[in-house]
């Protein structure tokens, strides 16, 4: 009796073509994520320096990023310090522009154009540019600072302030741009009825702004916090394009000491461990986030 072969019910057809339409996303992420991560875990207990062999060395790597590298305090500290001004900054910028932007006014898209315009320049064509217009002897910045009287510091040149100077790069193309789309969106979304009726009540435009538009803010301001300090963390091109690192290890970021011990020094265990130290710093951070979103972050139709 010949044997019946039976074909594959609709159920697993529709399985199957789903792990097909889906491959090309799990190849790209085994291949080009999951599989240099694994790596990168294994190459950060070894010391490898591409040219010979990697040789297990355990955890010698991390103890050396705990008390032998100076140079990793020096980059995390300056890091910090630059996200923790520039995060707040660029938030309350967005926030700002967002409000104004928000308002009824005569070419209102062209304006909000011309504010988004900053963020999709590329990065290295605003460095350059800044460089520029900050330039001592020459530039923009100093010269109209000399027209009222005030001699304007040499920015990339004095370690007082390369800092302020990167920051100021960072908030002309971070103010106007995703963050402020964003914030667009919340304040659309903030039911007009709940103003009307405060109004009625007689709260004046700020009050109505304090209890009203902020509360209903929260999440979306929670959203741009957790992008913004994960971004602000991993400031490199600036630093790379402008300073390489100076004056006097100055603007020397975490990213920059990692890239100049991988791809400079050629130390590619030790900068493998750099990089997971910074995963589990991002990692903490934004739990730390999540953990004190409780207190402050209003979701409507939540429990109280």
């Amino acid at each position: 009796m010949p044997t019946v072969r039976r074909g594959l019910s609709l159920s697993q057809r529709k399985a199957l073509a789903g792990y097909v339409y889906i491959s090309p996303f799990l190849l790209g992420f085994l291949i080009f994520v999951l599989g240099p991560a694994l790596a990168s875990a294994y190459f950060s207990l070894t010391q490898y320096q591409i040219l010979t062999p990697p040789r297990f060395v355990g955890l010698d790597n991390y103890s050396r990023i705990a008390s032998g590298d100076p140079l990793f305090w020096k980059s995390l500290g300056n890091t910090l310090y630059y996200a923790g001004i520039a995060v707040p900054l660029s938030l309350f910028g967005s926030l700002g522009c967002a409000i104004l932007l928000n308002q009824s006014i005569k070419a209102r898209a062209l304006f909000r154009t011309m504010f988004f315009l900053p963020s999709i320049t590329p990065v290295v064509a605003t460095t350059l540019l800044w460089i520029w217009i900050l330039n001592p002897d020459f530039g923009l910045l100093n010269y109209t600072l000399s027209l009222v009287g005030i001699q304007g510091p040499k920015w990339f040149g004095n370690p007082d302030w390369s800092k302020p100077a990167m920051i100021l790069i960072h908030l002309w193309s971070a103010v106007g741009g995703g963050a402020m789309i964003i914030f667009l969106a919340g304040l659309q979304s903030v039911p007009h009825e709940l103003h009307e009726s405060a109004a009625i009540d007689g709260a004046n435009v700020w009050h109505r702004f304090q209890h009203i538009t902020i509360p209903m803010l929260t999440p979306t301001i929670f959203l741009n916090l957790v992008l913004g300090l994960i971004g602000g963390l991993r400031v490199f091109t600036i630093a790379f394009v402008a300073t390489d690192g100076g004056p006097a290890n100055s603007t020397l970021f975490y990213l920059l000491h990692l890239f100049n011990n991988a791809f400079r020094f050629l130390e590619m265990g030790y900068a493998s461990a750099l990089a997971w130290v910074f995963t589990i710093i991002v990692l903490v951070l934004t739990l730390i986030q999540f953990d004190l979103s409780r207190r402050w972050v209003y979701y409507a139709g939540q429990d109280e």
